[in-house]
């Protein structure tokens, strides 16, 4: 019940366990927002927003009567959800987990990249907003710490280190984000990485002005691999995943709120049901 121009994510997620990520393509929005902007914040005329999220909830529904998109008040940060009976739209949080069927976990992205994660054994999923400052972690809870490495052992129920049972059992989905082509960063970004894992360096290029080109769906990857989690799928860096250089599929911030004025939100679901 998808619309066939959302990315459906594939990878091998067990019995009840489902995920998309929606495009631009199907809403009701004009202008640098045009068409299916999710985002309540960027500047839209709200009545559109409304709109395009019961597009969303609706597709939800098709394909797993009962199901809720949660939508949060994203903010940079290492904040995390758990959704359990009726949560409201706009907790403060960069993630969310959730163990009970029919609450989809959400994040919205325009550059950023986001993270599906399920455990194996289906009894949990989760869904995470990583820009550079979470992935990194530079408001560390713990030096080398993003939100990656805060997150995974909530899936799993505690808090501290997975055991390699726990990232056996972990499938990590990558959305389109910013790609390696068009994410220009300064030193301190590639320092914030390199400092706690020195293997970062491999997705830096230099840029003659001192500047470096970043991969982050790389970094990602590389953060993932070394908590153990080895079943990670979808943006392999390439071009089709960059959102910069699909402005026909893909919201960009960076493209487009200097040049346009404005940008819309994607949005990536995953959920029991």
């Amino acid at each position: 019940m998808v619309n066939i121009d959302w990315i459906q994510p594939d990878w091998p997620a067990p019995k009840g366990v489902h995920a998309l990520c929606t495009t631009r393509m199907g809403g009701h929005s004009a202008g640098p927002w045009s068409s299916l902007n999710l985002g309540a914040h960027v500047g839209d005329v709200p009545s559109a927003v409304a709109a395009n999220r019961q597009v969303l909830q609706s597709h939800l529904q098709a394909h797993t009567p009962g199901t809720k998109a949660v939508f949060l008040n994203q903010v940079h940060g290492m904040g995390l959800a758990t959704l359990e009976g009726t949560p409201a739209d706009g907790l403060q949080a960069d993630a969310a987990v959730a163990w009970q069927p029919g609450l989809a976990c959400t994040v919205m992205v325009a550059d950023c990249l986001p993270v599906l994660l399920a455990r194996r054994d289906g009894k949990a999923v989760a869904a995470v907003h990583a820009g550079w400052r979470g992935l990194a972690g530079v408001e560390p809870l713990q030096p080398g710490c993003g939100i990656l490495e805060w997150v995974l052992p909530a899936l799993h129920g505690h808090v501290g280190p997975l055991t390699a049972q726990e990232a056996a059992n972990t499938l990590a989905w990558l959305g389109p984000c910013i790609g390696p082509q068009a994410f220009e960063v300064g030193v301190e970004v590639r320092q914030a990485f390199c400092q706690h894992q020195p293997q970062a360096q491999e997705c830096f290029m230099p840029l003659p002005n001192g500047k470096w080109l970043a991969d982050l769906a790389g970094l990602a990857r590389l953060r993932l691999q070394a908590l153990g989690i080895t079943q990670v799928f979808g943006n392999n860096s390439t071009v089709p995943w960059c959102t910069v250089s699909n402005p026909a599929r893909f919201f960009s911030y960076r493209r487009d709120q200097a040049a346009l004025g404005g940008s819309g939100r994607l949005a990536a679901c995953v959920w029991l049901g």
